[in-house]
């Protein structure tokens, strides 16, 4: 049968037009899956891989065939796609920037509380699957903190999960492992979530939720806390990373404080 393809509204799938009937390009919903291999193809040689993620962005004009003298095929990405390549990457960058001020204020929130905090710690967890194979996952937590204690059992480890995106935030909720890595290596797990993206009741019960909102950290809803030993792998990931330091201004009045004792004592 001699005809062409359109797509249908609200449907993925073309239907079979008449001859006389123009071809329409059907419409391509990019998404991350497509940004990904945008950014692979420009940063490679361009060899095709002729899958349906290429075949779209071929579709929507992202990228081009080339073909050289040896009739080998590789493709470019286009004009179109290096400007969706700089958009992307801007709107990551604000992303990130946004992510590390909020980590930056828990930081701050945790050492106002009186706790020692660590960000982009790399920590092994405790061997997870009790059937099967055992694995030891390492869990990045955007902010790790203790208390400053010589008791082992008053150190209370806690872990605070950072998410400015709600599609970020929804990919973390569906990686299990993670929490239970996180669960693992403290004894409370919070997400704090920039304000709006998400409500308290879509993150499991056995973490606790906060917003920032302008003001501060509200808590929407409080972590369940439990006993916690931390193991000797996480005490030596400790010593080795640097703590994050006191605010400016915060260490420049305990020295003059300091330095105020020391004269009144005559030093």
């Amino acid at each position: 049968m001699d005809g062409r393809f359109s797509t249908q509204p609200g449907r993925g799938l073309p239907s079979i037009k008449g001859p006389t009937e123009a071809a329409v390009t059907p419409a391509v919903t990019l998404t991350a899956l497509h940004r990904r291999r945008l950014r692979q193809l420009w940063r490679s040689a361009g060899w095709p891989c002729q899958d349906g993620i290429e075949l779209e962005l071929l579709v929507a004009g992202l990228v081009e065939r080339l073909r050289d003298e040896a009739g080998r095929e590789t493709l470019r990405v286009t004009d179109a796609g290096v400007r969706l390549l700089a958009v992307t990457l801007q709107h990551n960058r604000r992303a990130f920037d946004e992510h590390e001020a909020l980590v930056a204020r828990v930081v701050l929130a945790m050492q106002h509380a009186g706790r020692l905090a660590w960000r982009g710690l790399r920590l092994r967890a405790p061997a997870l699957a009790a059937d099967g194979p055992r694995s030891w996952p390492v869990a990045m937590p955007d902010v790790f903190s203790i208390r400053p204690s010589t008791v082992e059992d008053h150190v209370e480890p806690v872990v605070h999960e950072v998410k400015v995106r709600r599609a970020d935030l929804l990919a973390d909720l569906r990686r299990e492992g993670k929490r239970a890595a996180y669960l693992g290596l403290a004894g409370q797990c919070w997400y704090v979530l920039k304000a709006g993206i998400a409500e308290a009741d879509e993150v499991p019960a056995e973490c606790g939720v906060m917003v920032a909102q302008a003001q501060g950290l509200e808590v929407l809803r409080p972590a369940p806390r439990r006993a916690m030993r931390l193991p000797l792998a996480t005490w030596m990931a400790l010593a080795r990373a640097n703590v994050e330091p006191p605010p400016e201004e915060e260490a420049q009045a305990r020295l003059g404080d300091g330095m105020g004792a020391g004269l009144a004592d005559g030093g």
